[in-house]
């Protein structure tokens, strides 16, 4: 990869911007740190606009859970293609036809039996989503004369626990295990909200984009909403490559608060720890109190004599 060129800005959100050359030498180390893997990311020019493009890895945050449409044995599930073209990873053509998909992430209904299902998901392709879902009622009750009672009862209990997302069969909800991890392929010009909807239409998720936002989340505790005019992969670059420093998160908006780098040093300490501190900025104001008291009680007295002294004036004349 050449990682040289001409100096100048790239935007990184709403007013701000990164000099090229420095983002260049974040993607450099960046790709070092995944040398050898799929999460290695590609750029290219594109009428002098520098473009970053591949695999963003966002853990699972949610608290509540998500609806998903509920499939039958083998159907595979393909998301419908979006108005932009080449951020949605399909092609369209001069008036908007479909030229030829690519890339497009598949979901497999698996067998609810499927003795090593994790084993399974990881040996699927770089962009095969990581939520398993279950076949619904309707290919259980064709197979269900063939199956012993035990069976089916064990079935039963499997689809409510798949690769630990939770998946409830009746009311088509479906709770994804916190802290795991899916992927989608993006570039560097697409903002938060084009990168949530895009994991939405991944997963046929029916929940509406305007209910989550992507967060950085360190493993000091600081947590970093993204935008709506922040570009989540060049916000990944910059944070650098480690996961086990920062992650991207999906999570609810009215589940999360934004902790700053000051709060969150404070957030691991011991509750005695933290009383202590409490105590020490108490006495602290407690001087600060007692000193403007002072000065301001001194003032008081010298503007009071002076008073005295200009009345007292004319009767001395």
């Amino acid at each position: 990869m050449d990682y040289g060129g001409c100096e100048y800005l790239v935007p990184c959100g709403k007013d701000k911007f990164i000099a090229k050359n420095e983002l260049l030498l974040h993607l450099k180390t960046y790709n070092i740190y995944y040398e050898g893997q799929n999460l290695q990311l590609r750029h290219r020019e594109e009428e002098g606009e520098l473009i970053v493009e591949g695999l963003l890895n966002i853990s699972w945050g949610l608290r509540r859970p998500i609806r998903l449409q509920m499939q039958d044995d083998n159907q595979r599930i393909r998301p419908p293609p979006s108005s932009s073209s080449w951020h949605s990873g399909c092609n369209l053509g001069a008036h908007g036809s479909v030229l030829k998909p690519s890339t497009l992430p598949d979901i497999q209904v698996t067998d609810a039996e499927a003795p090593n299902a994790d084993a399974a998901g990881k040996s699927q392709a770089e962009e095969a989503p990581q939520l398993m879902r279950t076949r619904s009622d309707v290919g259980v009750r064709r197979r269900g004369s063939s199956r012993t009672p035990g069976e089916q009862r064990r079935i039963r209990r499997h689809r409510f626990s798949i690769n630990g997302h939770f998946y409830n069969h009746k009311t088509s909800v479906f709770t994804p295990a916190y802290g795991s991890v899916t992927n989608v392929r993006i570039n560097s010009t697409m903002t938060t909200p084009q990168v949530l909807k895009l994991l939405l239409n991944k997963f046929k998720i029916e929940n509406s984009a305007e209910e989550f936002a992507l967060y950085i989340v360190h493993t000091s505790g600081e947590k970093q909403k993204l935008r709506a005019s922040d570009y989540p992969l060049i916000a990944r670059i910059l944070q650098g490559p480690c996961e086990q420093v920062s992650k991207v998160f999906l999570m609810e908006k009215d589940q999360v608060e934004e902790i700053t780098y000051d709060v969150a040093q404070y957030i691991k300490f011991e509750m005695p720890v933290l009383r202590s501190f409490i105590q020490k900025l108490e006495e602290e104001e407690d001087r600060e109190v007692k000193k403007l008291m002072r000065k301001y009680s001194i003032l008081r007295l010298m503007i009071e004599q002076r008073l005295e002294e200009i009345s007292e004036g004319p009767t001395a004349m």
